[in-house]
């Protein structure tokens, strides 16, 4: 006859340890990965921080501007003022404007999208329609020599400066660090001095338009440029000044603007080595230098 097993005599169930140890030690990797990915993010992120610049929401709207106009010299320098002018237009409703003073005709195509003969067309075409995704409601694009603006006779860059700004009438102006030109660019530092100039011009006339209030200067991440840029980025660093403010860059902006400037599409990712989604992830805020003109007037 035979009896039924009891309870007692019956087997275990397995356990199942090298499971739990491999999901553990899944987890302990994937926590691993995650510091690693966020240490270097971190890391990455330092390279573009300024710890003397205060956040804020608009460069324009804290300096309680209306009216404002950039100096540059080249198709794209723009770019590296797009959260600035963006937020001037979209949060504080300012009009805005720009001054181009070449149509950037040898800078080199990257990459190559037409002739090079044609480069000062397209990248004039490209700084306008740049400008317009960026709400700005007036852009004048000049002729003169791209690499040849310290070239052209001074008081003539004075005097056309001085003329668009009684025209436009900016109660805040924004260009470039005279002594740095934010890249180290002749063309960039000669702007720069030209725009203190005119300013200095405008505040001694006796004219119904005086000037602007503020002066604010595009400051290039120091970090960044000592690690990547060379003995140019070392240049710029040793003769541009500590930022005083610090506002978004809206890389969204960023991204759309190197669509447009089709010929210079590559230039973010051959200066820093990374790819431009990469790079403003990593650099999402603009710096900017401040110079109050009634209390530091340029002499």
């Amino acid at each position: 006859m035979l009896c039924a097993a009891s309870p007692e005599a019956a087997e275990p169930e397995p356990e199942h340890p090298p499971m739990r140890k491999r999901t553990v030690a899944l987890i302990v990797a994937a926590a691993l990965l995650a510091a690693l990915v966020g240490g270097v993010y971190w890391a990455g992120r330092h390279l573009f921080h300024e710890p003397t610049a205060r956040g804020v929401d608009s460069v324009i709207g804290e300096l309680g501007g209306t009216r404002v106009l950039g100096v540059f010299a080249h198709p794209d320098d723009e770019q590296t003022v797009n959260g600035l002018f963006w937020r001037a237009k979209r949060d504080d409703g300012a009009y805005t404007a720009m001054i181009t003073a070449t149509p950037g005709e040898a800078g080199e195509q990257s990459p190559q999208v037409g002739r090079q003969s044609d480069l000062a067309e397209i990248r004039t075409a490209e700084a306008l329609k740049n400008s317009w995704n960026l709400g700005v409601d007036r852009h004048v694009v000049w002729d003169y020599p791209d690499g040849g603006v310290p070239d052209v006779d001074e008081q003539e860059l004075v005097d056309r400066v001085v003329a668009e700004m009684e025209r436009v009438k900016p109660d805040v102006v924004v260009g470039f660090w005279p002594e740095s030109g934010a890249t180290g660019h002749a063309d960039h530092m000669r702007m720069g001095e030209i725009t203190e100039r005119a300013i200095a011009e405008l505040a001694a006339s006796d004219g119904a338009y005086s000037g602007p209030t503020h002066l604010v200067y595009t400051i290039s991440p120091s970090t960044a440029l000592s690690m990547f840029g060379g003995e140019t980025g070392a240049f710029v660093v040793e003769h541009q000044p500590k930022p005083d403010l610090a506002m978004s860059a809206e890389p969204q902006k960023k991204h759309e603007g190197w669509s447009i400037h089709a010929s210079q599409a590559n230039f973010m990712q051959e200066s820093y080595l990374l790819p431009n989604w990469l790079t403003y992830l990593l650099w999402d805020q603009e710096f900017y230098s401040v110079r109050d003109l009634s209390e530091d007037p340029i002499r």
